[in-house]
């Protein structure tokens, strides 16, 4: 039986975020105030911080000016800023720019940011106020009292167990980090929440949670580029290459030394089964406009993760007994104006205000720490994020009502013609293929490989860093194979090997042509996007932390 080391502090983030990191540095910053001495520790399963962090991003500033009111002279890490905003509907061969951009996109004046530096600045903010900074630990379990209810800690994963799950010399275990308080701040679909959900009510009554998939990139640009002399540097598209039924859209921002930030983000409430998420990529990197944007580039950063985006009525209740839940990890996103970073550092801030009362009061029941429910709700972020909270809802719907609902949402500020718009969970979207369909017949665009603007999906791969040791256990959890051959190729055609963007799941066909034997894992491969936990339609792919330190490297982005 293993034995487990216990380390106490008074307070343990889960998750390197601009969340967790915001909060942590508040609550430091509350504590000097008070005179009082706390131990404080955070964790990510990043090497580093930021590691894990992937998004070259506009930031709109108002909760970093309220964090740190002189950010920009304390070397905040800013790439550009907004002088224009480019808003285009994309054809197939055409680019029309529209006039007047939604009033939640207007970005001139905000940085334009990289998340992994901004994490890292935060990191060294937060280490230099004695905060106890542990990346390559990931948190592997919830620990509960014997109520059943409190949480106490978390559990970090075992290092050092081979492909069976047996130990190898080098063994060591995890270690229970107990907390009066535990914030979990893990970024979209974070495992910890997801176990939590299943042991505590912390969704009764909420919409489902809705996701995009974002797969976005690094690009080095030559000296004089398309961004040299152009009015704007921010630029969002709709349309190409997706239907009006499909949700989604691409950016491209302008970033310091000649480089750009190039995404798209696609919905998965999706129902085309044979979507493949990197071929839309390429096609939209295909465009004439986008191609006159990178042309003489080079792809030198590529990641992928998932966004939560369902909003305000698809949130967890924001507290149990112990816990508390922050960022994006809690649906705390402002999906109309396509941002997060300032609502993620704006929930760490009001955490660490809920949990200094609480320590002060020495109660941290679930009764006092859903005091930050009521801080959020009361603050400039639950305005913005009840002005969104029917958007996702709104975009999942096909045809003319679509339309219909955003605009009315648009001109009653989130209320639109139903509030409180119920909406399907994107597990449950995809249509079956059609009985005579032999093959998938989308519209793919291939790399081509002398184009360093245009990588294939392993490529982009290595361009994100990802190592994982291939001796451990896999991290992805396939529950039943029989699924995979007897339910989802003959309905879906396994659409985990097209919705994921870096080639971990790969169809092991039948010699005699008849089907297939099952699915092959290329775990190390794993961008930690979990888009598979989310859209797989049996819900059986489980996505879990990987051995602590393991997976992306992100350092542009």
């Amino acid at each position: 039986m293993t034995t487990h080391e216990t380390i106490e502090f008074d307070v343990l983030f889960v998750g390197g975020g601009p969340a967790n990191l915001a909060g942590a540095i508040r609550l430091m910053q509350l504590a000097a105030e008070k005179g009082r001495e706390l131990e404080v520790a955070l964790i990510d399963k990043g090497a580093a911080i930021g590691s894990h962090a992937i998004s070259g991003a506009v930031m709109n500033p108002v909760a970093i000016a309220e964090l740190y009111p002189d950010y920009r002279q304390q070397g905040f890490p800013v790439e550009q800023t907004v002088r224009g905003d480019g808003f285009f509907f994309l054809t197939k061969k055409r680019s029309v720019k529209i006039p007047l951009a939604p009033r939640q996109m207007h970005n001139i004046g905000f940085p334009i940011v990289s998340l992994a530096k901004v994490c890292r600045w935060l990191g060294e903010q937060a280490e230099a106020l004695g905060i106890n900074l542990f990346p390559g630990f990931d948190g592997k379990k919830i620990l509960l009292a014997d109520d059943g209810i409190t949480v106490t800690g978390v559990r970090t994963g075992d290092k050092g167990l081979d492909k069976d799950g047996k130990p190898k010399p080098n063994f060591e275990p995890g270690i229970d980090l107990l907390a009066k308080v535990t914030v979990l701040g893990e970024g979209a679909r974070g495992s910890l929440m997801k176990e939590l959900a299943g042991k505590l009510s912390i969704r009764s009554g909420r919409l489902p949670e809705l996701f995009e998939t974002g797969i976005k990139e690094v690009i080095q640009l030559p000296e004089n580029h398309f961004f040299s002399d152009c009015a704007f540097n921010d630029i969002h598209t709709m349309g190409f290459p997706l239907d009006p039924d499909t949700p989604g859209g691409g950016f491209v921002y302008e970033m310091a030394d000649n480089r750009i930030a190039l995404g798209f983000l696609l919905a998965l409430g999706y129902e085309n089964p044979a979507l493949d998420l990197y071929d839309t990529f390429m096609r939209f990197k295909r465009h004439p406009m986008i191609q006159n944007i990178i042309r003489g580039g080079k792809v030198v950063e590529q990641g992928a993760r998932a966004v939560s985006t369902g909003g305000w009525f698809s949130m967890p209740h924001l507290a149990v007994d112990g816990a508390l839940f922050t960022g994006n990890g809690a649906a705390i996103h402002n999906t109309p104006a396509i941002k997060g970073i300032h609502l993620a550092i704006k929930s760490g801030m009001l955490a660490a205000e809920t949990i200094m009362d609480a320590l002060v009061a020495g109660n941290t029941g679930r009764h006092t720490l859903m005091g930050y429910s009521r801080r959020i709700e009361a603050s400039w972020a639950g305005t913005e994020l009840r002005e969104g909270r029917n958007f996702a809802q709104a975009l999942a719907k096909k045809g003319p009502i679509k339309w219909i609902h955003l605009a009315a949402q648009y001109i009653s500020k989130g209320k639109g013609l139903v509030d409180r718009l119920p909406s399907a969970d994107d597990a449950t979207t995809l249509k079956p293929l059609q009985p005579e369909a032999q093959t998938f017949s989308v519209e793919t665009e291939k790399p081509v490989t002398d184009d360093p603007t245009m990588v294939d999906k392993l490529t982009g791969v290595y361009l994100s860093g990802t190592l994982h040791r291939e001796d451990q256990p896999s991290h992805l959890l396939i529950h039943d194979r029989r699924v995979c051959v007897e339910k989802c190729y003959p309905n879906y055609g396994c659409p985990c090997t097209r919705f994921c963007p870096g080639d971990v799941y790969e169809m092991e066909t039948r010699k005699d042509g008849g089907g297939i034997n099952g699915i092959k894992l290329n775990f190390t491969n794993c961008l930690h996007c979990k888009t598979c936990d989310i859209k797989d339609p049996f819900n059986n792919i489980t996505w879990t932390c990987p051995e602590g330190g393991e997976g992306p490297n992100y350092k542009q982005a």
